[in-house]
Parts: structure tokens; sequence; C-alpha cells
């Protein structure tokens, strides 16, 4: 497999443990963990495939360690690497605007010229909007650690066996 970063903020509990396991269910194809926090425009051109991700705060907005890096990665040139994406969010506290955050980091990589990969279905959600849908489905993997943690460990295995031959 192509190499891969992993970027999430690792100072957020519940995204740095779920950053954790997507980890480890690479197995050996393993990707590197990058911290959000630390990040620059170096490390985002230095993977073939990138996975990202971030909690969807208040009424749909990115956690602050987004909102300010993703102005000084404005001229990043990413034509011919893949991102994923994976989000948390609360489908019942926040119904309109589930796992926003997955839409608003999808349009910025597609805007450096990513490809995004890693899209999932809706079944098994109840929300009532979300910038993360496209064609009826996710733009990345869509969790919520609110209500239904039960389901996070499956649906993450199935999303990188998914991401595993999507980055091949």
């Amino acid at each position: 497999m192509k190499k891969t970063g992993l970027f999430y903020g690792v100072s957020t509990k519940k995204t740095a443990l779920i950053g954790k396991e997507i980890q480890e269910a690479f197995g050996e194809d393993k990707a590197d963990i990058v911290s959000v926090e630390e990040a620059g425009k170096n490390e985002f051109e230095r993977y073939d495939n990138l996975i990202v991700g971030a909690s969807t705060w208040f009424d749909g907005e990115l956690p602050s360690y987004w909102d300010e890096l993703l102005p000084e990665l404005d001229s990043l040139k990413l034509k011919g690497k893949k991102v994923a994406i994976f989000g948390l969010g609360d489908q019942e506290g926040y119904p309109e605007n589930f796992v926003d955050g997955i839409g608003l980091l999808a349009d910025f990589f597609e805007s450096a010229g990513a490809q995004v990969v890693g899209l999932t279905s809706t079944e098994g959600y109840t929300f009532e909007g979300s910038r993360a849908l496209r064609d009826g489905k996710f733009l990345g993997l869509a969790l919520d650690q609110e209500n239904q943690s039960d389901k996070t460990s499956a649906r993450i295995a199935d999303w990188v066996k998914q991401l595993k031959k999507e980055f091949a």
C-alpha cells in the first residue's frame, strides 16, 4: 500500500481514540499518525494517501485546530492524492448538521485537487441534514459516539477494509 498519513487532533479525546482504532485496523499496512495541531503543508504533501478526521463542533463547525490550519494549507497541491475522511457527530443532539465537519473537510481537500474516497452509506443513522452528504452517501465515515458507540468498531473495520482497496 502507498504511504498513508492519518491526520487528526490528538488533543481531542474521542477523535484521538477513533484515530488510534483506525490505525490499529490497518494492521501491517500501517498509517502514520500526524497531529493536526502540529502539522503543516509539508506533512500533507509527504503522503500519497491521506486520512483526515475531526469532530463536528457546535452547529456544524470544525474544531479550532482545523480552522487555524486550513488557511495555511490554501496553496496545497494534492492532485493525484486520495483523501478519506472520518468524522464524529451527534445525530440526536445536532440532527440538522450531523457530521458537517466531513463535508467541510471534503470541500477543502477537493479544492486542493485530492480525490475523496471512502464514501459510506447513511443506513442506520437518523438525522435531518448534513453537509457531509453527496448523492445519498456520506463523504466519509460518520461516527456517533454519543448514541451509537456500540457500532463504531464494526464501522471502522468495514471502512478500513474498503480503504485498503481504494488506496491500492
